[in-house]
C-alpha cells in the first residue's frame, strides 16, 4: 500500500515527535508499505524516510523543483518525483496515496492535512485520513471538525474516513484494516 505521510522538514524540540515518526517509519518498512512523502532529507521528513529505508521499505519523494535546486532532497530514496509547483506536489502526493497520515507540523502540513480531510469528506477516492495526535497536537483541529458536525456544516457520515489516532497502534490498526480491504 502507498501511504502518503505529511510532516515537517523541521526537527521539533520535543523528542516524542521524532520517536513517533521513527516508529511509524519502521512499521511501514516492516509491513512492506511504500512511503510517499515530501522528499526532504531534513527534519521529521528525513527521519521517516531513513526509518522506512532501514526497515527495508520503499520510499518515493515528491518535491518541487525550487526545493531540489536548494538541495533539500533526500538522496537515498528509491524515487524522487520533481514537480514545478507546490500545488503540483500536493496533487501528486494525493494521487499516489492509498491512505493519508498527518503528523504534527507547520502551516504546510496543516494545509495538506486539511485538503486530504476535504477530499475524504467529499468521497473523492477511497482514501482515509489519519491525524497522528502526538502530544494532543491535533485535538483542537478534531474539536473544530466535531463542531462543524454539531453546527450542521458537515454530516457525521462525511467524516467516517477521518481518524484521530492517539497512538501508533491505533494508526497501524487502521492501516492494516485498510490494507485488508484493498486486497
Amino acid at each position: 500500500m502507498n501511504v502518503t505521510v505529511y510532516l515537517s522538514a523541521q526537527s521539533p524540540a520535543d523528542p516524542a515527535y521524532s520517536r513517533a515518526v521513527r516508529s511509524f517509519g519502521a512499521f511501514l518498512g516492516r509491513e512492506g508499505h511504500t512511503l510517499i512523502y515530501g522528499g526532504s532529507k531534513s527534519g521529521l521528513m528525513g527521519l521517516i524516510a531513513d526509518s522506512v529505508l532501514e526497515a527495508g521499505g520503499r520510499v518515493i519523494g515528491v518535491e518541487p523543483r525550487f526545493f531540489v535546486e536548494a538541495e533539500f532532497q533526500h538522496e537515498g530514496i528509491h524515487e524522487l518525483i520533481v514537480t514545478e509547483t507546490m500545488s503540483e506536489r500536493k496533487e501528486k502526493l494525493m494521487e499516489l496515496g492509498d491512505i493519508f497520515v498527518a503528523f504534527p507540523g507547520s502551516t504546510g502540513t496543516l494545509e495538506e492535512a486539511a485538503d486530504a480531510i476535504s477530499r475524504t469528506k467529499m468521497g473523492l477516492g477511497k482514501q482515509k485520513m489519519i491525524l497522528m495526535n502526538i502530544n494532543g497536537f491535533f485535538s483542537p483541529l478534531w474539536e473544530l471538525l466535531r463542531s462543524m458536525v454539531r453546527e450542521g456544516f458537515i454530516k457525521e457520515k462525511e467524516l467516517a474516513g477521518v481518524y484521530l489516532a492517539s497512538s501508533l497502534d491505533e494508526a497501524e490498526n487502521i492501516i492494516r484494516h485498510e490494507n485488508g480491504a484493498l486486497s
